[in-house]
């Protein structure tokens, strides 16, 4: 069975995961602002698109579109629904024990957590707006008042709607823009998890936007949906969306944000490189790996650098020339770690406009022919003795899953083939599925095992 086009139904780990993920993420950072749209943009609510001949049908019947996407929306079960229950998350009992810890009062009414368990809302609010929708409709397609009227006439136009405020969550770069500002976080107020936040017992936040486009997807791109939008090129969202992902932590980094009193903000940083058991024995139980693409002191804390790695991979095939400059400018920022606040915010800043160049570049570029096979060899070739830490390897099996996802829907494997690999993959999915019991070795051996099976395909 496949999940909105993604072979997880045969593979558990993988579902197991992504989920987990995906409830981290909403559990931390929900919904986003809707970049692009007027700044008065008005927001009009759930009820407005809850009619049955709109988008509140129980049955996907639809001409045009679905009509039952507040049905998926609202979902119970599933990672689907995850935006309808982000709010709900608050006044559980561990978001009442974190808003407790923290002194943040009510949850549910505190800044700090409706940035992102809510839908933002810049503009003037509607009679049938609710923040306890959470992250509802407007919260990824932007304020409606503008555009709620125009986008259900007989051959409304897509561009036409777009310039009225709707969000063009068709381009690559508007989603992951939207998608980030809670999934890894903004400079707005409420979107961002602090260290103290996790240490509290907020999740972490990861984030892959076409894995995750997948789980929450409400419509079917068949013919109609191509002529109005085009089809999703997912080897296309993948790559932009790891460089804008690195672009807004390394923006982030570079502001205020980037430091917490005397210390620097440490959620930036590799929590399993701190956060290790402490004991004393005649022989040392060595966890931290050495790697080739940061050039740090042992044993010095690193900087989340899974989209930096994942990047690169991406560059070699959509944008080799730019290639040399991120790994040259993703080195200089790993070095300028170990020289002070002043040298890495500089350098951060280098490595943030190569990584803004490389989305407009990836944003730009064809992926058809052997650009799937070829960026599955870029990041389990040059990249592999880069997967050392665990957040990395989550970014590269959920990367290959998306390439294999891809292959076959261009035809260029069958889905009986790809069936085939699964178990590799599942067993990569096993070794990171849960951050405590991280199994590197393990992955690496299943990676390469899946990754061998489709270059066999080529």
């Amino acid at each position: 069975m496949a999940i909105g086009g993604k072979l997880l139904g045969s593979k558990p780990g993988a579902l197991a995961l992504a989920a987990a993920i995906l409830f981290a993420a909403v559990s931390a950072a929900i919904g986003a602002a809707s970049a692009g749209a007027p700044a008065a943009a008005g927001f009009e609510g759930v009820a407005s698109c809850a009619g049955t001949t709109c988008h509140g049908r129980m049955e996907a019947d639809g001409a045009v579109v679905r009509q039952d996407e507040l049905m998926r929306w609202q979902e119970p079960s599933s990672p689907g629904g995850a935006h309808s229950r982000a709010f709900a998350v608050l006044s559980s009992r561990r978001g009442k024990q974190i808003a407790a810890t923290l002194g943040l009062g009510d949850p549910s009414a505190a800044p700090a957590c409706l940035g992102c368990h809510a839908t933002p809302v810049d503009g003037p609010k509607g009679r049938r707006f609710l923040t306890t929708d959470g992250v509802s409709c407007e919260a990824c397609h932007g304020g409606a008042t503008g555009w709620i009227a125009s986008h259900y006439k007989v051959g409304a136009d897509h561009a036409d709607n777009v310039s009225r405020g709707l969000t063009a969550l068709d381009r690559p770069a508007a989603r992951a823009g939207v998608c980030l500002d809670c999934h890894l976080g903004s400079a707005r107020s409420g979107q961002y998890v602090t260290h103290r936040m996790m240490a509290a017992g907020h999740p972490r936040i990861s984030f892959e936007i076409d894995l995750f486009s997948t789980l929450q997807q409400h419509w079917d791109e068949d013919a109609d949906y191509s002529r109005r939008k085009g089809g999703t090129d997912s080897v296309k969202l993948w790559a932009v969306g790891q460089a804008m992902a690195l672009e807004r932590s390394l923006d982030l980094f570079a502001s205020p944000r980037g430091t917490e009193g005397a210390f620097p903000e440490f959620t930036f940083f590799d929590c399993h490189s701190c956060h290790r058991r402490i004991y004393d024995a005649a022989d040392r139980n060595l966890t931290f790996e050495t790697n080739p693409g940061r050039p740090i002191p042992f044993g010095m804390p690193p900087y989340q650098d899974e989209n930096m790695i994942l990047l690169a991979a991406a560059a070699r095939v959509g944008a080799p020339g730019l290639a040399a400059r991120l790994d040259a400018d993703s080195k200089g920022f790993h070095r300028a770690l170990g020289q002070g606040r002043e040298a890495a915010v500089a350098a951060a800043r280098r490595l943030s406009g190569t990584a803004q160049a490389l989305a407009g570049a990836l944003s730009g570029a064809g992926f058809g022919g052997d650009a799937a096979f070829a960026m599955v060899d870029s990041i389990a070739g040059p990249n592999a003795a880069r997967f050392t830490d665990y957040q990395g390897s989550v970014q590269a099996v959920m990367a290959i899953d998306t390439l294999l996802n891809a292959l076959v829907k261009q035809g260029r494997i069958t889905l009986g083939a790809a069936a085939g690999i699964r178990a590799d993959i599942n067993r990569a999915y096993a070794a990171v599925n849960e951050p405590n019991g991280y199994r590197g070795p393990d992955f690496r051996a299943s990676l390469a095992s899946a990754v061998r099976s489709i270059r066999a395909l080529r």
